[in-house]
């Protein structure tokens, strides 16, 4: 350490202390400092030059506690993401286990469509009867169905029918209001007549169109018809 300052003497440094206290600090050897001050009498004191260079270890050493510190938050931050995410697929497993299980129990049914060329007006409707028995409702339930019109379009024929629901009671034979599900049959014109007819059907006051075998009849969407229907009736007065 004294032959590297020695050095440094014998070449001349001059007035300049910055460069000295900076290679003084990246030795960190306070002699070194103390023989070049008393050598060349600069003007920065011996006493300032060691409390600056304790103030920069003490510095470098909060600085080493501040990242450490930040890794470890960095970490808990690491950590805590994993396990939401681990939680967050196994609540989605368990969501799409409970769902497959529910389809399974409740599995949309069907029934073989006739074909085009055997289909006439009547068989159409006893088709559709056939099919809403494989609906889950209510024994009280009641409905019949009525042939509305035939469409004739430029590549099919359209069969249009109404189904109409209600729950007479013996207070009121009559029921007030009752609900509708309007079913199209279509045979195509360009189609083999060989294949089945085409179906969908539609709830009265709705445009989401359902076809048999994809959608899963729920007893409550005639029930909401007829409550809307009961609603406005009574907020209606003579």
């Amino acid at each position: 350490m004294m032959s590297a300052c020695s050095r440094l003497t014998a070449q001349g440094i001059g007035d300049c202390s910055v460069p000295v206290i900076g290679w003084c600090t990246r030795l960190h050897s306070y002699s070194c400092v103390q023989t070049i001050f008393s050598q060349y009498k600069l003007l920065c004191p011996v006493a300032q030059l060691t409390a600056s260079l304790k103030t920069n270890q003490g510095k470098m050493d909060s600085e080493e506690i501040y990242i450490a510190a930040l890794k470890e938050k960095a970490c808990e931050l690491v950590e805590t993401a994993m396990r939401n995410a681990q939680e967050s697929l196994r609540s989605l497993q368990r969501v799409q286990g409970e769902e497959s299980v529910n389809e399974q129990e409740h599995k949309v049914k069907n029934i073989q469509w006739l074909s085009c060329e055997d289909f006439n007006v009547e068989l159409g409707k006893k088709q559709i009867e056939e099919y809403v028995l494989t609906w889950e409702f209510h024994e009280s339930w009641l409905y019949c169905t009525d042939f509305l019109r035939e469409e004739d379009t430029e590549f099919n024929k359209l069969f249009h029918y109404r189904m109409r629901w209600s729950i007479p009671t013996c207070r009121k034979p009559i029921p007030r209001a009752t609900a509708c599900v309007y079913f199209t049959i279509k045979i195509s014109k360009i189609k083999p007549p060989t294949l089945p007819v085409e179906v969908f059907f539609v709830f009265e006051s709705n445009r989401l169109v359902h076809r048999p075998g994809e959608t899963r009849f729920r007893e409550k969407w005639l029930k909401d018809i007829i409550e809307s229907k009961l609603i406005m009736m009574n907020s209606i007065t003579f």
